[in-house]
């Protein structure tokens, strides 16, 4: 019996007849086929995006490594070095500020320290007021207040102007050490020219603190209290008589050239001229003053109708003192930046010195006679 072969099947329909000879539990559900596509779907997306985040990746790549390899030649390169001069005044420039900030940090404590201090003098006034009270008998030797004569006459304006000036010797006094230094050193003419600068500035400082009481309390500036007593034997409106100053100063600052003394003596005599003027416009303001008090009769009681006026008169010429004040500060303030424009720096330094150690001698001389030894 011939048997004929069996035709090839091709390759999956053995498995097709199988999976449906194995019944209705074996055949595949209709919703199976779909998922498998949706699996297959999503996983080629999955592809391509994982295919795109590393493109992106390769491009961000790149860039970082454009920007690494910009950064470092900048890098490489450097800025340009400044020049010397540039350093300098960019030091300069630092140092500046650092001195600045020092000079504001010593400057609020001394504002506290000034503030506890005029905390203090008010108690103490508070204190002589009540003893005043308890001290009817001893009239000549009170204020009109019932305060000691001294006391009752300061103000609040003039005790703060003689704080700020304590606090002005002080910072004179550092600023006076600096310039000796400087001299010592022997620095240039152009690096000692600023400390000299920085010490006429100081000198200006004290004129603008005398502004400020001259129109509160002139007498105060007039009586020379904020000085030391030596000092005010040679006090002249408030201040030092600048002609004396230069006398003093012509034989601390040789040599001089003979342009130098030509100029520094045609000062003098301008000096003393305008000096001459102020001091007859006070002798003048003097006796006015003197004759509108007794324009009318001494008499006591006064009648109140002749002495209000009288006073009216006598407190207006008295508002005159403050230009006499402001002028001699003027010219003060004229003469010093006169001597620095007619001397060299090494010179103008001698001199602040000078007049500063003359000054310093005046005020030991009064403690030296206040601490003196008394006799019973």
């Amino acid at each position: 019996m011939h048997v004929e072969p069996s035709p090839t099947r091709p390759i999956g329909t053995s498995n097709l007849i199988s999976s449906k000879s194995s019944g209705v539990g074996g055949a595949k559900r209709p919703s199976e086929v779909p998922s498998m596509e949706l699996n297959n779907t999503s996983c080629r997306n999955n592809n391509d995006i994982a295919s795109g985040n590393s493109e992106a990746s390769k491009v961000i790549k790149r860039e970082g490594i454009r920007k690494v390899a910009t950064s470092s030649n900048s890098e490489h390169e450097g800025p340009k070095t400044p020049d010397p001069k540039t350093l300098r005044r960019l030091a300069q420039n630092r140092e500046a500020a650092r001195k600045s900030r020092l000079r504001k940090k010593a400057y609020v404590q001394q504002l506290e320290s000034s503030r506890i201090k005029l905390t203090q003098l008010e108690q103490e006034l508070q204190r002589a007021r009540a003893q005043g009270v308890f001290l009817g008998g001893g009239a000549h030797l009170l204020g009109d207040q019932g305060l000691p004569v001294g006391i009752s006459n300061i103000s609040s304006e003039a005790a703060v102007f003689d704080m700020e000036y304590a606090r002005w010797l002080e910072e004179h006094h550092r600023i006076m050490c600096e310039l000796q230094a400087a001299v010592q050193e022997h620095l240039p003419e152009n690096e000692l020219r600023l400390f000299v600068e920085n010490c006429l500035a100081h000198y200006d400082e004290l004129i603008g603190l005398k502004n400020m009481i001259v129109k509160t309390d002139v007498f105060h500036l007039f009586s020379g209290m904020w000085k030391t007593p030596a000092e005010r034997c040679f006090i002249w409106m408030g201040g030092f008589k600048p002609s004396e100053l230069i006398k003093m100063l012509l034989s601390q600052i040789e040599p001089l050239s003979e342009q130098q003394i030509l100029g520094i003596c045609g000062l003098q005599q301008s000096t003393q001229e305008a000096e001459e003027a102020l001091s007859q416009g006070l002798d003048a303001l003097h006796q006015s003053l003197s004759d509108t008090i007794a324009s009318d009769a001494l008499s006591y009681p006064s009648n109140m109708g002749n002495y209000m006026g009288q006073m009216a008169v006598a407190m207006n010429k008295i508002s005159t003192l403050e230009g006499f004040v402001r002028q001699a500060d003027n010219l003060r303030h004229q003469t010093l930046h006169r001597l620095y424009q007619l001397l060299t720096a090494r010179q103008s330094a001698r001199c602040f010195l000078a007049i500063a150690e003359y000054f310093h001698r005046l005020r030991a001389l009064s403690s030296l006679w206040l601490s003196r030894p008394r006799q019973e």
